[in-house]
């Protein structure tokens, strides 16, 4: 199972290339071996937040593309494990409450968090694939 990062989400949803080649074989990989993509309940909450702010659009609708999310993704919902996990992070990791619960997700669930993000790979907090 790898956690997708939201951005990498969104990039995958939307056929974006800034997928990196590593990321797009993980995911090819894990969906060739039928192993599910996962994301944080968080990654749901900040693309309403990135919908609202009229940073992204969803031809579907945020409604619509936010159910197909649900149904393609599993959906890791935030447990008093992660909540307090996600405060245990170095401060080398990123600040932002969203990014850190979905990078404890991906340590309490013992999988590689799929991101971008700099500031996470660099911390070396969370086994990252990009």
């Amino acid at each position: 199972m790898i956690l997708l990062d939201t951005h990498a989400l969104l990039w995958l949803a939307s056929g974006d290339a800034r997928l990196s080649r590593p990321a797009q074989a993980a995911i090819d990989g894990a969906r060739q071996r039928n192993v599910a993509l996962a994301i944080s309940d968080m990654t749901l909450m900040e693309i309403a937040q990135l919908w609202r702010r009229r940073r992204i659009e969803f031809p579907v609708g945020l409604e619509s593309f936010l159910e197909e999310v649900e149904r393609r993704f599993r959906v890791f919902p935030i447990t008093k494990n992660i909540a307090m996990q996600a405060f245990e992070l170095p401060e080398a990791y990123p600040n932002d409450p969203v990014d850190r619960i979905i990078g404890a997700t991906a340590l309490i669930e013992d999988i590689p968090l799929l991101t971008a993000d700099r500031q996470i790979r660099a911390s070396r907090a969370v086994p990252t694939i990009w």
